[in-house]
C-alpha cells in the first residue's frame, strides 16, 4: 500500500447506488455473475475491461441505495483496488471494509480524470497523482485498515483463530 505502485482512474460521477453496482435482475446469482454486470448501466464496458488494482473516483454519495452487500463484493471480484470519492453511504461504507475494498473519503475526487495513473499513499492519507498534484484523504481508523490488508473481516478474523490455536 505505498505511493510507490500506480493505479488507473476510473471515473464515475455522482449518486452511484447499489443497483448500478449489483443490478437486481443479476442477485440470484453468485457474486460471479453479477460482477460482470457492475456498473453496466452507466458504463458498459467496465466490468469487461477493468483491471486488478484499477481505482474508481467518483461524486458524492458512492454506494447510496440499498444494503446488499454484493454491491462491494462485486467491485472485490473484479479486482477494484480502492474507491475515491468525496462521500460513501454508511452502510455501503461498512460492508466495503468488511469486504476488504478500501474506501478513501476525498473532498477533491472529481478532479481526479478518467484514464489517470495516481499513486495511493496510506500512510499520509493522499492520492498522488502524475502531473504532481496531492489530494488529501479523510483519516481511516487503524482496525479498518487491518481489515482491508488482510482481504476482508472473515479473513481478518480466520487469521486471528489460526494465529491463537498455533502452540506457544
Amino acid at each position: 500500500m505505498s505511493a510507490g505502485a500506480t493505479h488507473k482512474v476510473w471515473r464515475f460521477g455522482a449518486d452511484i447506488d447499489t443497483d448500478q453496482l449489483a443490478p437486481g435482475a443479476y442477485m440470484k446469482l453468485a457474486i460471479e455473475g453479477i460482477a460482470p454486470h457492475c456498473l453496466e448501466a452507466v458504463r458498459p464496458e467496465f466490468a469487461a475491461s477493468v483491471k486488478p488494482g484499477d481505482v474508481i473516483a467518483a461524486g458524492p454519495s458512492f454506494g447510496i441505495g440499498s444494503s446488499r452487500e454484493q454491491a462491494a463484493g462485486a467491485l472485490v471480484n473484479l479486482g477494484v483496488r480502492a474507491v475515491i470519492a468525496p462521500s460513501f453511504s454508511g452502510l455501503f461504507f461498512r460492508n466495503a471494509f468488511n469486504l476488504g475494498l478500501l474506501l478513501l473519503t476525498c473532498p477533491d475526487a472529481e478532479q481526479l480524470s478518467d484514464g489517470e495513473r495516481i499513486a495511493l499513499d496510506l500512510q499520509q492519507l493522499q492520492v498522488r497523482t502524475a502531473d504532481g498534484r496531492v489530494l488529501a484523504c479523510e483519516p481511516i481508523p487503524g482496525f479498518l485498515l487491518d481489515m482491508v490488508q488482510a482481504g476482508g473481516l472473515v479473513n481478518q478474523l480466520r487469521q486471528r483463530l489460526q494465529a491463537a490455536a498455533r502452540p506457544a
